[in-house]
């Protein structure tokens, strides 16, 4: 018998690993969704929720945010329009509404509960029993919700999303995102309501906010600022910085919002593309009689950008910026990669080819993008979905500055992240509102993160900038050596010369950061498809049109970094290195000898920034 007991219990066991285990593949998207700011309890509420089409926007009035269930299923981080959803539903969506029910766990009795949404695209209510929880608005921005008084530990609480989405309003950030019924040129599927990650977490009220790393390689030290949620007498704060094999460092301090927190890092393992190294973080709470109130993991990497002489600097050396543009798009998710390793792979693929960072190009990339770049050792620059926002209208560039705070607060840790380009080919600018807006951009970045350059408007606009960046799609190689070639006293290449009040240019680091877009297009998708100029028509052809490109930019002294038109073709434009999805066009090593001829390290730099003195 005991023996047959033992035998049960070890089925029992079995059955309910593999159960589990099922369960965690069917949890779409079930992964941590913030690593650099990582507690050990934590729910995921993505999965299957109901959900209604709200087209005459009178939801509310119909009392739908107290519904406990709506007739649609969908699958949540999945936007409605994409495939993994299980809805595909891809006309314009002025409203639409999502109800689930929640239990908070009981042993979250007495902290602080809360409901964070990696994405919701745009304005956002969200109800709990019928009551206002809270709202939000952004495209891509990240927020969190206190519901500890709403949501009882134990007890089922019923949860409703309301969100409006107006694209067509130029209110609202919306990137690549069409304002027609279909995709055409490089605008493509719409992405509306959820599409990062929901989940809730358990916090101690005296627990951390959030942190401030900031790196400093000259001084070899790491440096720490908390922000509490709130403080207490007696609390302390103990980081501790480890190489994963012993401890660096560590320091206690009092738990206020005014500790900074200096960590000594002897001849620091420095992070770059070459050598990603990371070295992990603690941050521990406790009370005055030592109890645990707070534990935070996260990391950080030891690097340093800065420009001078005409130059962008990674610790301390001159390096050039082989970039290529992600828009971040997927076949079946859209705006949501269908999974983890798929963000991950974006990244590996990039690399394959010769690419040492990526712009990430008109949309907010979720958090676990940052994550694989810092591992993996990617530069990025920070981008926002600004087209479609009418930078002439006051109350559109204010919703922009706001969601733009909360994307740079959220962001600003991350040793991949090396430039903030909030804003793209902003061509339709008038002087008045634009000029006042792109100089409080530019303000409120650099308050927030004084570490990093600024490029105020890719792809010229610029009004104040620390980056020139230029677009040309010209394919002529000498075209592209006249058009780059700076002369002294000489107004440099200009996409739109005619707009007067623009900034002149001073000497800033000169970036083409975009250029090629060469099609390769399939002959049953030629007629509905595009890239920059006519088809290409053999890869012999490609390589030696590409080669010639990279050769006459690295003719131009001037050009220290390029970003390449694209990783991947985006549904009707097919300029991408990889086909939609992710499949090679092309022979991998060919690419990134042509690619990489340039390399990282700049040897013998001369003073670039003084080009009107000569």
């Amino acid at each position: 018998m005991r023996r047959l007991t033992t035998f049960c219990l070890c089925l029992a066991a079995l059955l309910w690993v593999g159960l589990t285990r099922v369960a965690a593949e069917e949890m779409p998207r079930p992964e941590y969704p913030r690593p650099q700011f990582e507690r050990s309890q934590w729910l995921c509420l993505n999965g299957t929720w109901t959900y209604a089409f709200d087209f005459g926007r009178t939801g509310l009035e119909r009392d739908w945010h107290e519904s406990k269930g709506f007739d649609g299923r969908i699958t949540v981080p999945f936007c409605p329009e994409s495939q993994l959803s299980g809805v595909g539903y891809t006309d314009f969506i002025p409203s639409l509404w999502y109800q689930r029910t929640i239990r908070v766990p009981e042993d979250w009795s007495g902290r602080r509960v809360l409901l964070h949404f990696g994405a919701v695209d745009y304005e956002t209510y969200i109800y709990i029993d019928g009551q206002l929880a809270g709202r939000h608005c952004g495209t891509g921005s990240s927020f969190e919700l206190d519901i500890t008084e709403l949501a009882k530990p134990g007890k089922d609480a019923n949860l409703v999303v309301r969100v409006l989405d107006d694209l067509r309003s130029g209110m609202q950030p919306g990137g690549k995102q069409s304002t027609r019924l279909k995709s055409h040129g490089c605008h493509y599927t719409r992405t509306t309501g959820i599409w990062q990650t929901v989940w809730m977490e358990p916090v101690s009220e005296q627990g951390l906010k959030r942190a401030v790393i900031s790196p400093d390689i000259d001084q070899q030290q790491l440096i720490v600022r908390p922000q509490m949620r709130s403080t207490a007498e007696g609390n302390t704060l103990t980081v501790t910085l480890s190489d994963g094999r012993r401890t660096v460092a560590q320091k206690t301090v009092p738990a206020t919002d005014e500790a900074t927190v200096v960590l000594p890092v002897k001849k620091p393992h420095l992070w770059s593309p070459e050598d990603p190294f990371l070295y992990d973080l603690r941050l521990t709470v406790r009370s005055r009689d030592g109890r645990v109130l707070d534990e935070v993991k996260s990391y950080a990497g030891m690097r340093k950008v800065h420009l001078a002489g005409g130059y962008f600097w990674l610790n301390n050396q001159p390096y050039y910026q082989r970039l290529v543009l992600d828009q971040g798009f997927y076949p079946d998710g859209i705006w949501t990669a269908p999974t983890d390793e798929a963000l991950k792979n974006d990244i590996l693929l990039s690399k394959a080819v010769g690419f040492n960072g990526a712009r990430l190009h008109q949309k907010v990339f979720e958090e676990r993008y940052y994550y694989w770049a810092d591992r993996l050792g990617y530069l990025t620059w920070g981008e926002q979905a600004s087209w479609g926002l009418n930078v002439n209208n006051e109350k559109a560039v204010r919703n922009f500055l706001s969601e733009w705070t909360e994307v740079v607060v959220r962001d600003r840790n991350h040793p991949s992240i090396v430039t903030w380009t909030p804003l793209n080919e902003t061509w339709d600018a008038q002087d008045g509102v634009y000029p006042r807006f792109v100089h409080d951009l530019y303000d409120l970045t650099k308050a927030i993160d004084p570490t990093r350059p600024v490029n105020d408007a890719s792809g010229d606009g610029h009004i104040r900038t620390d980056i020139w960046a230029v677009h040309d799609y010209t394919r002529e190689p000498e075209k592209l050596v006249k058009n780059h070639t700076i002369q002294a006293g000489v107004e440099p290449y200009r996409n739109r010369p005619e707009m007067k009040f623009l900034a002149k240019y001073e000497g800033q680091p000169y970036m083409l950061d975009e250029f090629g877009g060469l099609p390769w297009i399939k002959e049953s998708e030629r007629e509905t498809s595009w890239g920059y100029g006519s088809n290409i028509d053999t890869k012999d052809d490609f390589y030696r049109i590409l080669e010639a490109e990279i050769d006459a930019i690295a003719q131009c002294k001037h050009i220290v970094g390029y970003c390449y038109t694209q990783i991947t073709d985006v549904e009707q434009e097919k300029n991408g290195i990889y086909y939609y999805d992710r499949t090679a066009k092309f022979d991998t090593e060919r690419l990134r000898a042509i690619f990489a001829k340039i390399p990282s390290v700049i040897q013998n730099p001369q003073d670039l920034s003084g080009w009107k003195k000569k």
